[in-house]
């Protein structure tokens, strides 16, 4: 009898002494993935918005989001930093362009009515190595625009982002009563950055001054005009009023068609915008030769007798 208590006694000990550093183990795991889970749920700060947000408040509402945060962070927290952090939202935005609505046969009178926010959603804001990385992700992208292929890429470490179709000045000379003077409608050719942004944009015929708020889309039916960001370059060192912007007129891409600024569409300019904060180098050349996807060289149109 006492031979079995033994046996039995040395078995339980053996279990145990087995079961000990898997338990400990199991426990280093733990604690581990507790440790992990808290510094990634630290590292990141979120927001919930309270309240649905629509494009005529949406960037009030970012600027609200940007000024708390930099009270106590130990770096500058930008809008592009932003919303380069949750890029859902350039998505989101996207989706406001009038004919991409107009395909789930949904009509917007009014753009800046959109909600572009909805109550609920989380925003994350990036912790300092985040923002680190963007900032230099921002210095490696630029803006590469060909004039005669009517064509603006997105280029970060010479790899394409993205392409857009855009329009550009027409091939004559024209008196601008904004201007006050007979003007080159050409598209200015060089090499220079983005100087500004406007978020609230004020629409003005530059031929005769006057400002309007409706548009006739390409569909002939009247809207009001949207409120999407307009960038302001500067090429060879001049400030010349040649911007980069939406056209609620699609038809007129890949053409000659403005009085010297690029335009795009209106989805495409919610990515040109985020895709190009201040300082963003900007190229824009005429280069008539370009290699298609199949290796194939093309001459392309001279539009402007170069």
């Amino acid at each position: 009898m006492m031979t079995l208590k033994i046996i039995l006694k040395n078995i339980v000990m053996l279990v145990l002494f087995l079961l000990i550093p898997s338990v400990i183990s199991s426990q280093k795991i733990i604690k581990k993935s507790q440790t992990e889970n808290y510094l990634l749920n630290n590292s990141v700060k979120s927001i919930v918005v309270s309240k649905d947000i629509i494009v005529s408040n949406y960037f009030q509402y970012l600027d609200s989001i940007v000024k708390n945060s930099n009270i106590d962070a130990n770096y500058k927290l930008t809008e592009h930093l932003l919303i380069r952090f949750n890029p859902w939202i350039i998505d989101t935005l996207v989706t406001t362009d009038y004919y991409k609505m107009m395909e789930k046969d949904s009509f917007v009178y009014n753009q800046k009515e959109q909600i572009v926010l909805r109550k609920g959603s989380l925003l994350l804001i990036p912790n300092s190595l985040a923002v680190l990385e963007l900032l230099n992700t921002f210095k490696k992208t630029y803006l590469d625009i060909n004039v005669p292929e009517f064509k603006l890429r997105i280029v970060q470490d010479s790899i394409e982002l993205f392409e857009f179709p855009i329009r550009v000045g027409r091939n004559e000379k024209k008196y601008l009563k904004m201007g006050d003077r007979i003007t080159d409608l050409r598209t200015k050719l060089g090499i220079g950055t983005i100087v500004g942004h406007v978020k609230d944009p004020d629409y003005y015929n530059p031929a005769n001054g006057q400002q309007y708020y409706l548009t006739r889309r390409d569909d002939d039916k009247v809207t009001k005009l949207p409120q999407i960001p307009w960038l302001e370059t500067e090429i060879n060192g001049v400030r010349n009023g040649q911007l980069i912007h939406p056209t609620t007129n699609p038809n007129t891409l890949s053409k000659s068609y403005s009085n010297g600024c690029i335009g795009t569409g209106e989805g495409d300019a919610w990515i040109i915008y985020y895709y190009a904060p201040i300082n963003t180098k900007v190229i824009i050349r005429y280069n008539l030769k370009r290699i298609n996807k199949e290796g194939d060289t093309l001459t392309l149109k001279n539009i402007y007798g170069y």
